[in-house]
């Protein structure tokens, strides 16, 4: 095996190395992790720009020992040495998801726990089955708006659009706010030139509404986590709303979008499609296996110099989870995933795994459902591999979807 580059060591120096963006834009990006793998292991060196390194952890049980051991692998971004020593510029568009942020996320130890706990209880007091009506009504109002028309693309008419107003829904957002909330978020998790601007926007969006349940409460996400004892400050409840809105869309959005293109295109999917048996949970899970919502998820930072997956790590330095790629680590998985099987972790794991997986898989089964039900006769109108990307670090989102399918005004 190669010993670890020089460049590695030497901070801001990233010569040679692979760009983050890279391997998410590839039309393969388990070719990347192949040979990542062949010449480092498990844990490889990468960079997130030029002249910003970080780890990407490949392995299955390395990325559980990184966030399982909060007392070695913060996930306080101020513990990130290229950000103290400016390495990272303010206004690096890694910014919206890197820098420290007074909240859930960035916070460890007793002062995650504090701020989860809403979280959890808002999470814990959603009314599955009234959001079940809900998430239905919207799917079946969206498609109600093309199926006459024959051709749709289900990721800006319809996948990008369901959580979105799920999740709108319960936190009391709506009408034209939760299409501007869409267009911020796009930019946020882009780590575009605009992302700074998508974050400011989509924070004062959420701040208006926050501000009106504090004088009105009402039956919501909003009001619950504006009454919840836990949360301090208006600043604590704006940011526990920012993590909950912008996980949930982006990544429910993927996962729609993906998990269709699977059941369209895999034979494995498409053969139960055409018999009547949609397999649509198999599908899910399929989709959370080798290509989670997340590809990339920001970042742990070491806290002292440590050793991961025969890597010697350095105290401050960046580590970030490559989920996407623990779900085909040879050491874990040996061939096809049997059906049903959610041997991932595209929940991440450990304090910090996603609090809301249930509603999540309750809005994407609804969603993919719809389709299918609606839809009969559905095909993709060009191969999936001609279908490009939003550049992102972080995630694989699908441009478009576009379909064909026999109209129906009156479906």
């Amino acid at each position: 095996m190669n010993p670890i580059p020089r460049q590695v060591r030497d901070p801001g120096r990233t010569d040679g190395l692979l760009l983050l963006s890279d391997i998410t834009a590839a039309p393969d990006p388990h070719v990347h992790y192949r040979q990542l793998r062949a010449r480092y292991g498990n844990v490889a060196p990468v960079a997130l720009e030029p002249g910003v390194p970080a780890w990407l952890v490949m392995g299955y049980r390395e990325l559980l020992t990184l966030v399982r051991q909060e007392h070695v692998f913060s996930r306080d971004a101020r513990n990130w040495a290229d950000y103290r020593s400016r390495i990272v510029p303010a206004d690096s568009p890694l910014g919206p998801m890197m820098f420290p942020r007074d909240n859930v996320i960035g916070a460890d130890g007793a002062e995650h726990r504090r701020l989860r706990a809403p979280l959890d209880h808002a999470v814990a007091g959603i009314d599955l089955r009234a959001m079940r009506r809900a998430v239905k009504d919207v799917c079946d109002g969206l498609i109600d708006g093309f199926a006459a028309r024959g051709r749709a693309d289900l990721v800006t008419e319809y996948a990008q659009a369901v959580p979105l107003l799920a999740l709108a829904g319960q936190f009391g957002l709506h009408g034209a706010a939760g299409h501007e909330l869409l267009a911020a978020l796009a930019a946020l998790f882009g780590s575009g030139t605009d992302s700074q601007a998508g974050n400011r926007s989509f924070e004062e969006i959420l701040r208006s509404v926050r501000d009106q349940r504090t004088h009105r409460p009402g039956d919501d996400l909003t009001t619950a986590l504006a009454t919840h004892p836990a949360l301090r400050t208006p600043d604590e409840v704006l940011q526990s709303m920012v993590v909950m809105i912008s996980a949930g869309q982006e990544t429910t959005t993927i996962w729609i979008a993906r998990t269709l293109a699977r059941m369209l295109t895999d034979d494995r999917f498409a053969a139960q499609l055409r018999g009547g048996r949609l397999g649509i949970d198999d599908a899910l899970d399929a989709v959370l296996q080798d290509e989670p919502p997340m590809t990339h998820m920001p970042a742990r930072y070491a806290l002292a110099d440590t050793e991961l997956g025969g890597r010697p790590i350095a105290a401050g330095e960046v580590l970030i989870l490559g989920l996407a790629a623990t779900g085909t680590d040879p050491a874990v998985h040996t061939g096809t995933p049997s059906p049903g099987s959610r041997a991932h972790l595209a929940w991440s794991a450990g304090p910090h795994g996603c609090p809301a997986r249930v509603p999540a898989r309750l809005i994407a089964h609804t969603a993919v459902e719809t389709v299918l039900r609606r839809l009969p006769g559905i095909h993709l109108t060009e191969d999936t591999t001609a279908i490009s990307y939003r550049p992102s670090p972080w995630t694989r989102f699908l441009s478009q979807l576009p379909v064909r399918f026999p109209p129906n005004p009156g479906a």
